[in-house]
Order: structure tokens, then sequence, then C-alpha cells
């Protein structure tokens, strides 16, 4: 009997509680003005074990070891064009954090942009990192990790991942830092990941509930305006107590993802169908080329002729009608589609039909 009794107040207790299905305000929003800023730099990954460019393919790495080498004062010929097996000209891209300092480290990546078969084993060479205002703001240097491997054998080659692409675990050194105006004025700006007015009314009414009322107000279905203290140590403070406030986001729309590429499709919770009646089938149409001999007669003096003479066949699979009833689930969406064995085309082929019909209530977003 207590067994029965304990079961019963959990089970209450999951029915009743609003907290399972809450997200945190850091999880749905962001601060406006917190943002992270790309970088990106040229330079030369060297000490490769022959897999580097081909210098004759790709003459921007010899202008580069030409102009590096100038610059430790070795002056090549003009008419000398070193042939390089153990270099790659590379693109270093990197992501500038937020609040980084001077000194503070970041992960990059390193890509080959000649023909490089691989960077494995090789060093990046000190690179500047720009940013789109064309100051630089760290610098990249140091051994690659790849991931990828290309092995070849009796003229066949095998090639596992990418082995033309490499990351270096904290590669590159901050060397100037983004102004932020996250200390200015007298209000944060909270902005939605995915903007939903029901979603932003919820947010400013879980903060009113929390911080007293007037605190926010919504701005628009993506942005939320919050009074915030102007000291910088009060603020972050509040920063970090406003992010973790649980609240219940507003549902998704009705909509249908389809991936033309992939044949991947995506349908939402909320997507409903009118009373309406589908079939669907496919005519499969096989020809077999084949060829008839016609030799002449006897005496005729005439000579052997090939004919041309395909075979055709043509099949229909069966074609099952299903019925949707008014306002049907996601549930009997796919279970009824299931039965018809539709295969991916099909569904798409289906749901379009019935967007094109209007009993579809939901929108159709082909990627």
């Amino acid at each position: 009997m207590n067994k029965l009794r304990l079961f019963v107040l959990i089970l209450i207790s999951i029915i009743f509680s609003s907290e399972a299905w809450a997200d945190r305000i850091k999880d749905l929003a962001s601060v406006a003005g917190v943002r992270s800023n790309p970088l990106v730099g040229y330079g030369l990954v060297v000490g490769l074990d022959g897999s580097g460019d081909q210098t004759s393919q790709t003459p921007f790495t010899v202008q580069s070891i030409k102009s590096m080498l100038a610059q430790f004062g070795i002056t090549l010929p003009p008419d000398v064009s070193p042939q390089l097996k153990n270099v790659a000209a590379v693109t270093v891209q990197a992501e500038l954090p937020a609040f980084i300092k001077p000194g503070q480290k970041m992960d990059v990546t390193v890509s080959s942009i000649g023909n490089a078969k691989s960077l494995r084993g090789g060093s990046l060479i000190m690179t500047p990192l720009k940013a789109a205002d064309g100051n630089i703001y760290a610098i990249a240097q140091g051994n690659l990790v790849v991931s990828g491997f290309g092995a070849a054998a009796d003229g066949s080659r095998v090639t596992v991942n990418i082995p033309s692409t490499g990351r270096i675990p904290n590669g590159a050194t901050v060397e100037r830092t983004v102004m932020s105006d996250f200390n200015k004025g007298s209000n944060v700006f909270l902005n939605l990941h995915s903007p939903d007015f029901t979603t932003a009314n919820r947010l400013s009414m879980a903060i009113n509930k929390k911080l007293g009322e007037g605190s926010a107000e919504p701005v628009d279905g993506s942005t939320v305006k919050v009074m915030a203290p102007r000291q910088s140590s009060q603020r972050v403070a509040f920063i970090s107590v406003l992010e973790n406030i649980e609240m219940e986001p507003g549902e998704a729309s009705a909509k249908i993802i389809i991936n033309s590429r992939t044949g991947t499709v995506v349908i939402g919770s909320h997507v409903k169908v009118t009373a309406s009646a589908v079939s669907h089938g496919s005519l499969t149409v096989k020809i077999q080329p084949a060829t008839e001999v016609s030799q002449p007669g006897a005496l005729s003096q005439g000579q052997t002729v090939a004919t041309p003479s395909p075979q055709i066949d043509i099949e229909m699979e069966d074609s099952r009608m299903f019925k949707f009833d008014p306002g049907v689930s996601l549930d009997e969406i796919v279970r009824a589609i299931n039965q018809v064995g539709a295969a991916p085309g099909d569904l798409v082929a289906i749901l379009e039909a019935l967007k094109e019909a209007g009993s579809l209530k939901a929108e159709l977003i082909v990627i």
C-alpha cells in the first residue's frame, strides 16, 4: 500500500511539475553585443613528407616562400623557381571569443588552398590573423593535428576523412581586444535564438516575476529589453541571475522541412491535415536491348542483317489509397505513409500534393 501511495505521489509530481519542461534563458537567448568575431589569415605549412603543393601548378606558394626568405635577408635570383614538396599554402581561421584578453590562447583551423595531398606532420609558420576591419587581432603558429590520412599502393589510393585540413589547439595568441558596449547604458537587450512573439512575451513575464514588475519589456518578436545596473561588477552578477531564470518557450509553428539533396524529411508536431484521400503508386518501364539476326535465303546473294528488337516490360506497383480524417496528428500521418511503404522521394511528392490541394496545414520548406 505504501509503494502504491509513493507511486501515485511521484506520478502527480511529474504531471503537475512545470519545471521539467522549462528552459533557461541562457539556452534561448543571448545578450546583445556579446558575440565572437571571425578571423582569417594566409600562411605556410612546412615540414611535410613530400605531400605539399606542386609548385608548377601553385606559383603563389613559391612567391610566398621567396617573400618569407627575403625578410630573413635571403634573396633568390629572379630566374630561380625552387621545387618545393614539403610546403603548402594554407588559410588559417579562428573565432575570437567575446571578452578575450591579450595573451590568451584560442584554437585555429588550417586548410590547404593549393593541391597539397596532406598536411599531416606539418607545422604552421607564424601567421597574423585579421578581422573584417583589416587589423591584426591574433598570431597563429604551431604543429598541426590532422585526423584524416591517405594511403596509396599499386596504383590504388585510400583516403579517410580530409587530410588537407587540420587544427592547432591553443594555436593562436590574442594580441588585441575588441571593444564592447556591454557596460554602456542602463539596459541590456536579450535576442532570441529563434524569434517568436510568444516566447518573447513569456521571457518578459518570467523576468518580471523574478525581478519585479517593470524590469523587462518585449521590444519585438526577437528582442526583450531589461533594466540593468551600470556598474560592471553589479551588471555581471545581474546577468548571471538573469540567464539562469527558467521559463517555458512558445511552441514552434507547424512546419515540414525537406532536404532535397539527402531526402531527409522532418515533420513538426503541430502539422495537421484536413480530410483528404491519397493514392500513390509508380510506373516502371524496363527496356532491354536485344538483336535479331536475319539470314538471307540460299543462293539469294543477300547479306546477313542484324535488326534491333528491344524488349519492353512495364511494371506498375500496387497503389493503395489511404484516407486522412480532419485534423489528424503527426503520428497518424507517419503511420499511414509507412503502411503504404512510401520512400522519402514518394513522401515528398505526397506532401507537395497535399499542400497544393490545401489539405496540409503547415509551412512546407525545401532546403
